[in-house]
């Protein structure tokens, strides 16, 4: 869930927490449908990285329209000329997957940006919609979103109403102050006792309250709290109100380069697969079960991988260990229980 991204113009001294809050307001007017400014410069290219102000270098990628696999879109979609991108980041963002960009208006980051990457293999133009988590999937339901970028895993409860296309690995990760001398070791267990924070809705916290309710079988109390945005977990996590924060390893690992010279620096504890113990997660483009778009998208994503430009977008925002070797349609993922 949302970590974020401090404006260059902050008073010199601000914590990282404050920080967060502070650009959580200029997120949040990219709520309307559309975004303000494109990232596609000139036809036949796509700069990622646009606008991220340190986030992710930015790099120009030629990609043009590979006919044969616009050809496979549904007519719907092909006719619109473009394609509807659903991304969940209200209120506050989570670099360097999605992030209100320095002009305070553009979202950017490496979701929506693999978005627009494989809207030009499409031959659609790229139109972004920025909500909450819980109405990126609304979206998707009412068709007014045809695909979901937003760092979504695979999971077989997922499947009953939705279809992927998968691109990148799905690691899971806790956060806790860099002076904690607790790390998660792979086992359970050792979450007995402790406080950690989770976002509602998401496939950690299906994994998480299944151990918690393991523990709970054998006695032992593991305590599992809840925030609106990224700014009031940190606040916890630096208050010493939660021992621990567990969410996407990108958004973890970043934080703890950001807030390496604040007062409060933080640090990776340990990882786990996004789709539980047994799984390798996968990260997948999301759209509406039946749609006819997995394929295409699969088959876009591909095209990405084999010509280059898709290490070169992990690389410009520093994910290149969460590479696939290739995008598969509707591949198995997190268990229906992780018991």
């Amino acid at each position: 869930m949302p970590t974020h991204f401090p404006r260059r113009s902050l008073i010199r001294g601000i914590s990282a927490a404050t920080a967060v809050a502070a650009l959580a307001t200029g997120l949040a007017a990219c709520g309307g449908d559309g975004e303000a400014a494109t990232t596609t410069r000139t036809p036949g290219t796509v700069t990622v990285g646009q606008l991220s102000n340190g986030a992710a270098k930015e790099t120009e990628l030629k990609v043009s329209e590979v006919k044969s696999i616009s050809a496979r879109l549904p007519a719907s979609v092909r006719e619109s000329g473009k394609l509807v991108i659903g991304v969940g980041a209200l209120p506050s963002g989570s670099a360097p997957l999605n992030f209100v960009g320095s002009d305070q208006k553009t979202l950017t980051g490496s979701e929506p940006d693999f978005g627009r990457l494989v809207a030009a293999v499409l031959g659609l133009e790229p139109e972004i919609r920025n909500s909450t988590w819980e109405n990126l999937f609304v979206g998707l339901d009412s068709g007014k979103v045809d695909v979901a970028f937003s760092n979504v895993t695979d999971t077989e409860e997922r499947k009953k109403k939705y279809e992927f296309a998968s691109y990148r690995k799905d690691d899971l990760a806790f956060e806790v102050l860099k002076q904690s001398s607790w790390n998660f070791d792979g086992d359970y267990e050792n979450l007995a006792g402790k406080t950690v924070s989770v976002g509602s809705g998401t496939n950690q916290e299906k994994i998480l309250l299944e151990w918690k309710a393991k523990l709970a079988r054998e006695g032992k109390k593991l305590t599992v709290k809840y925030f609106p945005d990224q700014n009031s977990t940190s606040l916890a996590l630096n208050s010493g109100k939660i021992d621990a924060y567990f969410g996407p390893n990108p958004a973890v690992a970043y934080r703890a380069r950001l807030t390496a010279k604040t007062p409060h620096p933080t640090r990776g504890a340990g990882t786990v697969s996004g789709a539980g113990e047994t799984l390798q997660g996968l990260i997948a483009a999301t759209a509406k079960k039946d749609s006819g778009l997995a394929e295409p998208l699969a088959d876009a994503i591909n095209h990405l991988i084999e010509h280059g430009q898709y290490a070169k977008w992990l690389a410009a925002y520093g994910l290149s260990s969460e590479a696939v070797t290739k995008s598969e349609v509707n591949p198995p993922g997190l268990p229906l229980t992780n018991s």
